[in-house]
């Protein structure tokens, strides 16, 4: 094991969360895109653009199939809705999304529950957001699900991104098992983020977080999140995080933290027994003991 390994815990993540201006304006807090959804996920972009609000940013842009795009914005009028014109990520539907995106997006969160026809769309859709941004840097990205696929990563290394895979998804992007032991994981982890230049954040009994360079473990969370779309949370907080603008490997140690945590409290109310939403509703609560504001 690396003797450099960071053991999370809530003094280490109270750290690393930014305060906030007492003259902060709308959009100074971040401004977050979330993409996915399709005719049967409809709630996975939901859940991760509900709990990227609640990480504490100003504005959240979700783009999903127009098909589904009713049931959002009848679910929360907090979300803004972009209507894409196909059921299945196309060149069409990224070239319409870039008419409809605002001038700055400071994180974007691809791949809950979308449904992708051209892998050349997504690749398409993710240098668009690193390079043509009006933000200094571009934005911030954060990888899940469908978006966990070898063709991107040529496309994302040296960027601020961050990649999301379970075990599974983690071999289908690197080509193979990220290990059964806890220090196979550290050493594969840290392995694939070194030879891209990423954040990658694979999600388990326990969370092995890696920029390349430092490794860091999350033990903190609870077996009642077996429930679905935890993960789909956890990519809606990153997101956030990363758009309050910290650095990738402190935002993915932070938001595996919190997310575990929210589904900890969850547990605790509830038992074997919760929803996602139930999870969302504690985010504001474990957040909340990091909360500061400065002059």
């Amino acid at each position: 094991m690396s003797s450099d390994l960071i053991e999370v815990d809530e003094h280490y993540v109270k750290q690393l969360i930014p305060a906030r201006s007492s003259r902060a304006k709308k959009g100074d807090n971040g401004v977050v895109l979330i993409v996915g959804g399709s005719k049967i996920y409809h709630g996975a972009p939901l859940l991760a653009a509900l709990a990227a609000y609640r990480s504490g940013v100003d504005l959240v842009y979700v783009a999903v199939p127009e098909s589904i795009a009713p049931a959002l914005r009848a679910y929360n009028p907090s979300i803004i809705v972009l209507p894409l014109p196909d059921a299945r990520l196309t060149k069409g539907s990224v070239n319409r999304l870039k008419g409809m995106l605002p001038k700055r997006v400071d994180s974007a969160a691809i791949g809950m529950g979308l449904s992708i026809a051209k892998v050349d769309a997504l690749k398409d859709l993710i240098m668009y957001l690193v390079e043509s941004n009006s933000s200094n840097r571009g934005s911030s990205i954060v990888l899940d699900a469908s978006a966990l696929i070898q063709d991107v990563l040529q496309v994302v290394k040296g960027r601020r991104v961050v990649v999301t895979p379970h075990a599974g998804e983690f071999k289908r992007l690197f080509g193979y098992d990220a290990g059964a032991s806890e220090q196979e994981r550290v050493m594969n982890v840290m392995k694939e983020a070194r030879q891209y230049n990423i954040t990658v954040l694979l999600k388990g009994w326990v969370d092995v977080i890696s920029n390349g360079f430092k490794v860091a473990i999350n033990r903190i969370h609870t077996c009642a999140m077996t429930v679905g779309g935890t993960g789909d949370i956890l990519s809606g907080l990153l997101a956030g995080l990363l758009a309050k603008g910290m650095e990738p490997f402190d935002a993915a140690i932070a938001s595996a933290y919190i997310n575990g945590s929210a589904g900890i409290n969850a547990y605790n109310r509830l038992g074997l027994h919760i929803m996602p939403t139930d999870m969302i509703d504690e985010i504001a609560y474990v957040m909340k003991r990091h909360d500061r504001i400065t002059q």
